[in-house]
């Protein structure tokens, strides 16, 4: 055998060997998988968010939304974002030029966890990164959103994932609170009692304070029940400092208790010193057995939540 043909089969193999080296061979590792979109990522690619990804952009807030999280997004949508420049009275451009306010409107629709739709905590108070609260009710066969003005938002979507947390889609771009519980009194007509007896009792600074604070507050058509009730005028009841004093505390609690919060059945302390108990039937009992309806709940302000009433409650006297 000539040495050529004793060497072809050596020089075959290694000529197979370098084209599979050549060609990566069977043991290269595979390329690394493709990372998961982000929340950012996910409101790119989605046509209906084209407003709110130049508003995150806008406010500095792009490379927050794209770390680890996780987040909740309520995202409002084109749609949304043009009825609050037509609310706003102000154009895109202006509105994308107001860093802080942007700032400031954006984390409002931001929770610093991954929240999904069936942990969403009914009625109840939700805070958001920006500091403010909002709630969520079920509607029929709605979810909607109370925001600290107390407009509504319809949640439209929910459990859009992402890397680093979800998107809930809204229809309208919700707002923090701007008025505290005596502004919200004063701009509230049928309070304007209400609002004359706390400035006469120097409580005006107290509940306009930090808080937060719970106040059941009596209508005009309470209070002037209660003046018929106790066979005084407005005038005397205004100008009895004391007991002005010792009635409006017992309306107040200490933090901020949502409709569905307030304990049933069992007396619940006020800012008075004295207790009252409410029922199953948002009728409040007072000290002295009286009844009083909540008209109406979960009046959103700043520094806490207004419950309308029917009746002006008193302690024991």
């Amino acid at each position: 055998m000539s040495l050529i043909n004793w060497l072809k089969p050596w020089i075959l193999l290694g000529s197979a060997a370098l084209m599979l080296s050549a060609c990566g061979g069977g043991d290269d590792p595979a390329p690394p998988p493709k990372p998961e979109p982000t929340l950012v990522d996910v409101a790119k690619a989605d046509a209906r968010f084209s407003i709110l990804v130049e508003a995150v952009v806008a406010a500095d807030l792009a490379t927050t939304l794209s770390g680890a999280g996780p987040f909740t997004v309520f995202a409002p949508t084109n749609d949304a974002f043009a009825a609050l420049l037509t609310e706003l009275g102000v154009t895109k451009e202006q509105l994308l030029a107001n860093k802080e306010l942007l700032k400031t409107v954006l984390t409002y629709h931001v929770l610093p966890a991954r929240v999904t739709k069936a942990a969403v905590p009914a009625g109840k108070a939700i805070t958001t990164v920006q500091g403010g609260i909002f709630k969520v009710d079920a509607v029929a066969s709605d979810l909607v959103i109370t925001d600290g003005r107390n407009r509504k938002a319809k949640i439209t979507a929910t459990d859009v994932a992402g890397s680093n947390g979800l998107i809930h889609v809204i229809d309208k771009v919700i707002l923090p609170a701007n008025k505290n519980l005596v502004e919200t009194a004063i701009a509230t007509p049928d309070l304007s009692i209400l609002v004359e007896a706390v400035v006469a009792a120097d409580l005006g600074a107290t509940l306009s304070g930090t808080g937060p604070f719970t106040v059941f507050a009596p209508t005009n058509a309470a209070f002037a029940a209660l003046l018929t009730e106790l066979g005084v005028t407005k005038a005397e009841l205004l100008a009895n400092k004391p007991l002005l004093t010792k009635v409006l505390t017992y309306h107040v609690l200490s933090g901020r208790v949502l409709k569905a919060d307030v304990p049933i059945g069992t007396a619940v302390n006020t800012v008075q010193g004295e207790s009252l108990t409410v029922d199953a039937n948002l009728d409040i009992t007072d000290r002295n057995g009286r009844k009083a309806r909540i008209t109406a709940t979960d009046v959103m302000t700043s520094n806490g939540v207004v419950h309308l009433i029917d009746k002006v409650i008193l302690p024991t006297q």
